[in-house]
Order: C-alpha cells, then sequence, then structure tokens
C-alpha cells in the first residue's frame, strides 16, 4: 500500500483512539481497514502507551477475535459520529462495512462489535470503589 493510504488509515486510527479515551465504555469500534491502522500503533508499545496517555489517561486495550458474523452497521455508525462530535472529519472511505473492503487488503483477521459480541474494545469501567 501507498504511503499516502497508509497515513491516511494511521490518522484514522487515531481518532478512533482519542474517541474511545475521551468515551470510557462507549462501545465504540473500528471498520477492518481502521483496525489495521490500529494495529500498526499497537506494536510500537512504548509510543502506544505514552500516546493513550496524551490522548485521555487511558490506555486504550485491543481484544482480539473474528467472528464476521457479528458485524452492526449501527456500532460503526455511532463510531463514525462520536468522531465527528469531537470536531474530526471522518474519512469515510476507510469507514466501511467488512464486506466493502476493496480499497485495502485486510490482513487482521479481527471483527469488532458492541458489548453483545466476542471482542470489547473498551475495557467494562470498574465499578465504584473498585481499585
Amino acid at each position: 500500500m501507498g504511503e499516502e493510504r497508509a497515513g491516511r488509515i494511521v490518522e484514522e486510527a487515531l481518532k478512533f483512539v482519542a474517541v474511545c479515551s475521551a468515551n470510557p465504555g462507549a462501545g465504540l469500534v473500528p471498520s477492518r481497514i481502521v483496525d489495521e491502522g490500529w494495529h500498526a500503533l499497537i506494536v510500537h508499545t512504548a509510543m502506544y502507551a505514552d500516546l493513550c496517555e496524551r490522548l485521555g489517561g487511558r490506555f486504550i486495550h485491543h481484544a482480539p477475535g473474528y467472528a464476521p458474523t457479528n458485524y452492526g452497521p449501527a456500532v460503526l455508525d455511532r463510531t463514525r459520529e462520536t468522531i465527528g462530535a469531537l470536531g474530526w472529519e471522518v474519512d469515510a472511505e476507510l469507514w466501511v462495512a467488512p464486506s466493502d473492503e476493496s480499497l485495502v487488503s485486510v490482513a487482521a483477521k479481527c471483527q469488532h462489535s458492541d458489548d453483545s459480541g466476542p471482542i470489547v474494545t473498551i475495557p467494562k469501567p470498574k465499578p465504584k470503589g473498585v481499585v
């Protein structure tokens, strides 16, 4: 993939991490294309930890899994809307359904879902009083 396209994907992944940090427990999910950019960030562990700290102080965990039937358009819509609400423009070409990934070859076998599926991208908040 070209540098320009890779940069766009990583930029959307940065938006995703920031919006997750600002909205704990919201059940936000990346598209599979944006997830590729998230993976690129995560493997640089020290930089990723610092990034999470700068974006809101919460480490945003990634829980991999794959269930291609576990896709809900409303969850992806909610994520895009939440990114927009923070003032960023969403690169719509990269936030597509798993069945419409012709823009890039998606290597990771991840299919994120809200809390109803096997993958939860944002840790559930701890009950009050639990440290």
